[in-house]
């Protein structure tokens, strides 16, 4: 395959990026998932040195902010979601002197910083949480969590009927100090992430202190976990039904999307207002976006009913971004892709946010492996499908993604190509959900897998020391090694969309598409001076020439005033 890359137009427009008030606003940023990304130290799991040798990669490719998953202290029940010190740094990743370095050669690179903060929940090695186990009833510490005495004649029921994400009751029982069964407490995820309780003043005090101690350490932003879920429902009233795990995504829940929320996120937003922007280096050669302003950002990560409700989160006094989950679940279809995107750019409109693009995260089945197999089958699938069809589409659905007006996010490894690995033994498996008789599909272990950096060595490049989860066999030709360079390349197509969406006036921050006709299956938008030609069929179409190929995610060729556009294909052009 090639990539064909001409030069852009010259000209600005009020969509266009000379029209930006924040870097944000139409940033690439790389999720980082550390223990999977480079290993610094040989132990076989990724850490923050790791990280740091190759920030330079990162800097190629083009991103602009790197935004990390969890590093902090922690027991690893849930691969570091489960927090047991905000303010420090898991001793597998390293130490807070190697945050510190890995942020200041960040900077030095023209690459932001975003970390994972997860408010939700704590781990249950927590101080507060480990004392108020020791301290029994009574203790005032259990007021930070949600501890209620079990119904039934000796408490022997949970308080309510809620079940957890990764299946089972949402509720663990004590044992007070005694040996007697205790209360019960609450956890949305597993028994060893006890939910705080957000109406206690001590925890969002605490909370304000975390982001201060971060923010002093000089990170750009937080991506906020489980956003929707700090605020419960007065009482903690029961559902009422079973399967609760159905009807996320479609109604309001009395523990996600709750309105107290937003007030938390106002309080956050004056905090991040008093830092300014971090500079990074000065002087015409500097590698900073020099255009990009605004200062520390706030991302939710909130699974809401409705695209509406998400904009809620990024209303001008809260955050700055919100995930587009509706867009990552999106099938491959024309029609189906219209109309998330329509839908996703009129919500944010009115509250003046930028429309942020997703394909992969650490959490659902990787999008070159979704789009391999037919759609419906959700977002976590378990079959290795077509590979030479889900890779074909992933590339053309990445062009489309990063024409879209707004900001992208990149997973790490999607720039390679990267398929799922739906075969992992079971014996290999780390995902808590995977362990449980209900509840999530417990496969997320195969999008974590550690990516490929050469072509030869027992990680091929990963580290001296192995690879936590086992690579398949066939990753040499997928590593950063083998597609460096190699024309047609996905590595090489993704660096060159990235250098064509930041210099082309008509690509970047932006708040709207213009639809142009099209046959049934195909996608053309326009923007100033640039456009997005996409074939979601599986057969080639003929269609006019728009203008000047400026990149495709296959090769094409034109005749005259047409061009046969290959199944699952797109195209970008200038005009």
């Amino acid at each position: 395959m090639t990539q064909h890359l001409a030069a852009p137009s010259t000209g600005t427009s009020a969509d266009a990026p000379g029209h930006r008030t924040g870097w944000w606003q139409d940033a690439v940023i790389y999720q980082v998932y550390p223990r999977s990304f480079a290993d610094g130290n040989g132990d076989g799991m990724g850490d923050l040195a790791g990280v740091r040798g190759r920030l330079p990669y990162l800097r190629d490719l083009g991103v602009d902010a790197v935004w990390l998953s969890p590093f902090y202290a922690s027991p690893q029940a849930d691969a570091g979601y489960d927090v047991a010190d905000y303010r420090a740094i898991d001793p597998m990743f390293g130490t807070l002197l190697d945050a510190d370095a890995l942020i200041r050669d960040a900077h030095d690179l023209g690459l932001r910083i975003i970390v994972d903060l997860v408010p939700n929940h704590s781990s249950d090695q927590h101080e507060w949480f480990k004392r108020a186990l020791a301290e029994g009833p009574g203790s005032a510490l259990r007021d930070r969590y949600h501890f209620r005495p079990g119904k039934g004649a000796d408490g022997e029921l949970p308080p309510n009927d809620w079940e957890s994400i990764f299946g089972g009751p949402a509720w663990t029982r004590t044992t007070d100090p005694d040996g007697t069964p205790g209360d019960w407490y609450l956890h949305l995820f597993a028994p060893e992430q006890p939910d705080f309780n957000w109406e206690h003043p001590a925890v969002a005090d605490e909370f304000r202190s975390i982001l201060r101690f971060w923010l002093d350490m000089g990170v750009d932003g937080f991506r906020v976990d489980v956003a929707h879920g700090l605020v419960k429902a007065e009482g903690l009233p029961d559902l009422g039904t079973h399967d609760q795990l159905k009807l996320l995504g479609n109604d309001v829940m009395p523990f996600f999307d709750q309105d107290g929320v937003h007030e938390i996120y106002r309080s956050w937003r004056t905090i991040l207002e008093e830092y300014p922007e971090n500079k990074g280096p000065e002087g015409p050669s500097s590698e900073w976006r020099q255009w990009a302003t605004g200062g520390r950002i706030l991302v939710a990560e909130a699974w809401t009913p409705t695209v509406e409700r998400t904009a809620n989160y990024v209303r001008p006094d809260e955050m700055h971004q919100a995930f587009n989950f509706q867009y990552l679940a999106t099938s491959w279809d024309a029609e189906a892709l219209r109309g998330v995107i329509d839908t996703s750019l009129d919500a944010m409109r009115p509250v003046g946010a930028p429309t942020t693009w997703v394909l992969s995260n650490h959490d659902v089945t990787r999008h070159a492996t979704r789009f391999a197999n037919p759609p419906g089958l959700g977002t976590q699938i378990r079959t290795a499908g077509d590979r030479e069809l889900g890779l074909r589409r992933a590339r053309a659905a990445t062009l489309l993604m990063l024409a879209l007006p707004g900001s992208a996010y990149v997973y790490q490894g999607e720039e390679l190509g990267l398929p799922d690995v739906t075969d992992l033994p079971d014996e290999a498996r780390q995902d808590p959900s995977f362990f449980r008789a209900e509840g999530q599909d417990g496969f997320r272990d195969g999008c974590r897998v550690p990516i490929p950096w050469t072509r030869e060595g027992s990680s091929y490049g990963f580290g001296e020391g192995g690879s936590w989860l086992p690579q398949p066999a066939g990753w040499a030709e997928l590593s950063v090694e083998a597609q460096t360079g190699a024309a047609g390349s996905t590595l090489e197509l993704y660096r060159a969309a990235i250098a064509a969406r930041r210099v082309h006036p008509g690509l970047g921050a932006g708040t709207a598409v213009e639809w142009l006709d099209a046959p049934e299956g195909l996608l053309v938008l326009a923007r100033p001076g640039f456009v997005c030609t996409v074939n979601t069929t599986d057969a080639a179409v003929r269609i006019p020439v728009r203008g000047t190929v400026l990149l495709s995610s296959a090769p094409v060729t034109t005749d005259g005033a047409e061009i046969e556009l290959p199944a699952d294909t797109t195209v970008w052009w200038t005009v």
